[in-house]
């Protein structure tokens, strides 16, 4: 008797035929059904016209039977039903019987595996985005989506961006970081009155002193007033309740005002001073990393990470992402959370030595802004270098980490 998971892989390897067996048979029947239209119709609109099809179908059909394999072509087929209203306008155009009689067993198949063997379409597709990178985006695309939506709902707020950059210079002392972090919500919005919006940032220390952000122009920040940065924020800037707890800043935001017309942007800067080391100790192996947290419902994450030149000589950024439900934010160097991290196609761009011409599609204002805070600390921005992870709708109560190798001292 095989054991269970000896099992298991005789069902995948057979579910991974059939799957591929399905697509070949799809792609060579209908193939065969689209040349044997009268005319040779070319293009989408043409072909929906001939055969009285809507555009959108039309161009799905002719996508997938054009594929070069059969994953991708089995992903970009539309379901049975509008693949039978296909071939019923091809009949009524004097497409061959015994083609497209053949094309309807493909599609009967085609059926059967989703129903019988798999349970429902998303489960396919879920199969397939395993296998073909094009076919994982739109899958992560289109789930991240409703995520967002539902999460939107249920929490009664959503934003059309959120911000995240930490900007790192070496500490006057030569052992530690400064870390200035930008964070906002563009285009916040509440959906239902009373709804909670809050930011908060935070750091992961042994045996540190407390944490004490101060704002651009270097006082200690005790109020909302201190952290945001006026001109980049609403107008009047909306009213913060700041409270600070152990390592953590929380920043809530007044609980005034709901729906399209209370629409709002919050920018908020800390500098924080020796906020951690510069150099790995002899007996450390550990990675130095900055995160940002999707504590709301947005459509867009930009996380920036904006380092001086020493600052992780060499070192290219890794991007990892991580499920916050079951034990909160995580420290990237307890190899106890690699658990939590989720496999999804995010990932860091370098962008270079771009300070002086930073911009962004989300972000109204941003290279002003990131100019505007290097002037305010007086810092040179050609000794900068900038990495970018953009996340469409981000994972509520996910946490993203941009992980860097530290040098070592001596």
């Amino acid at each position: 008797m095989p054991e269970p998971a000896e099992t298991t892989r005789l069902a995948d390897s057979e579910i991974e035929i059939r799957i591929i067996q399905t697509g070949s048979d799809l792609v060579e029947s209908l193939g065969r059904v689209l040349s044997a239209v009268p005319d040779s119709p070319q293009g989408p609109q043409a072909l929906a016209k001939r055969i009285n099809v809507d555009k959108v179908l039309a161009s799905r059909l002719l996508r997938a039977v054009k594929s070069s394999d059969e994953m991708s072509a089995l992903h970009r087929f539309p379901g049975p039903e509008p693949l039978r209203r296909v071939l019923k306008g091809a009949s009524k155009v004097g497409v061959d019987a015994g083609l497209i009689d053949s094309a309807e067993r493909a599609i009967d198949r085609f059926a059967g595996l989703i129903r019988d063997d798999l349970g429902d379409r998303g489960a396919l597709d879920a199969i397939i985005s395993a296998w073909v990178p094009e076919a994982r985006r739109d899958f992560e695309i289109r789930w991240k989506q409703s995520a967002y939506k539902a999460m939107s709902q249920l929490k009664g707020v959503r934003a059309d961006a959120t911000l995240a950059t930490a900007i790192i210079h070496p500490s006057s002392d030569g052992e530690h970081l400064d870390v200035v972090w930008l964070s906002g919500l563009i285009g916040l919005q509440r959906l239902r009155p009373g709804a909670l919006v809050k930011l908060a940032t935070r750091r992961f220390i042994a045996n540190g002193d407390g944490r004490r952000p101060l704002s651009l122009d270097g006082r200690e920040i005790d109020g909302y007033a201190d952290a945001a940065v006026e001109a980049f924020s609403s107008t009047p800037m909306p009213r913060m309740e700041v409270h600070r707890v152990g390592e953590v800043m929380h920043y809530t935001l007044d609980a005034d005002g709901f729906g399209p017309k209370s629409s709002q942007d919050l920018v908020l800067a800390e500098v924080n001073l020796a906020e951690m080391r510069r150099y790995l100790r002899p007996e450390e192996d550990r990675q130095g990393f900055f995160f940002a947290e999707s504590a709301q419902p947005t459509k867009v994450l930009q996380f920036d990470a904006i380092l001086h030149d020493d600052v992780y000589p060499g070192s290219e950024p890794r991007l990892h992402v991580y499920d916050t439900a079951l034990d909160g934010v995580a420290d990237v160097n307890d190899p106890s959370r690699d658990l939590d991290r989720l496999e999804l196609l995010e990932s860091v761009e370098p962008l270079g030595r771009t300070v002086d011409r930073i911009g962004s599609s989300v972000i109204p204002r941003y290279g002003t802004l990131i100019r505007h805070v290097f002037d305010q600390l007086g810092w040179e921005r050609s000794a900068f270098r900038v990495h970018r992870s953009r996340i469409d709708y981000p994972v509520y109560g996910s946490q993203v980490a941009m992980c860097f190798d530290p040098p070592r001292r001596g």
